[in-house]
Order: structure tokens, then sequence, then C-alpha cells
């Protein structure tokens, strides 16, 4: 269809990606997990972490709005911290576990909803 077949193809300029249809795995799916209890800036960096061609490369930037941008700091701020950060030693997990209990137990009720 060549009215689709534009810069915007079936969306508006600046339409915000809420309003975008993105094909997702496991981003979406932990948003949708941890919807009701981050806060948004953290729930933007789960959503959109592995949408390296908006954080890295600027693209889609014509779909963003204005609070996205603003969001997307966020995502570009905790993205050396997802690939990147990996090494080869195994953490002491009896060490680091108390840590994470009390950051998950901040944020997260024993039992979730969603």
């Amino acid at each position: 269809v060549p009215e689709y077949q534009t810069k915007y193809g079936i969306y508006e300029r600046r339409c915000g990606l809420d309003n975008v249809h993105l094909s997702f795995g496991h981003d979406e799916y932990i948003y949708q997990v941890a919807r009701n209890y981050l806060p948004e800036e953290g729930l933007y960096m789960l959503r959109y972490h592995s949408f390296y061609a908006a954080h890295r490369h600027n693209a889609y930037r014509h779909l963003m709005n204005e609070h996205d941008e603003e969001m997307f700091a966020w995502v570009r701020r905790f993205n050396p911290y997802d690939l990147y950060s990996k090494g080869r030693e195994r953490p002491d997990m009896k060490a680091i576990l108390p840590f994470y209990q009390d950051l998950v137990s901040e944020f997260f009720p024993d039992e979730i909803d969603w």
C-alpha cells in the first residue's frame, strides 16, 4: 500500500512508542511482570533495553514523543550493565544473596500480581 511506504508508515509523527507495534521477547515479558512495582524509569529500562535501533542508533526518534526521549536517557544509562557487565568468574551466591533479596523486597511483594 503506497500510503504506508513512507517514513512514518501507519504512524503519525512523534506518536509515542506506546502507540507503536514492536516485536518483543524477554523485554516485554519482564516489563509486564514488573509494571505494577517499579518506577517508570526502571520500566523503560526493562522494556526497551534490547531496542538497540532506538537507543544506540537513534532510529525511530521520529516516532518518539517528548516523554519517550526523556525516558530513553535511562535506557542508555542502563545499557553498560546489560550485555557488557558479565565476567567469567562466578559470583559468590551466599555473599550476594542478602543484598539482592533486600533489593527485590524493596520493590516487590512476596507474591506478585500479574
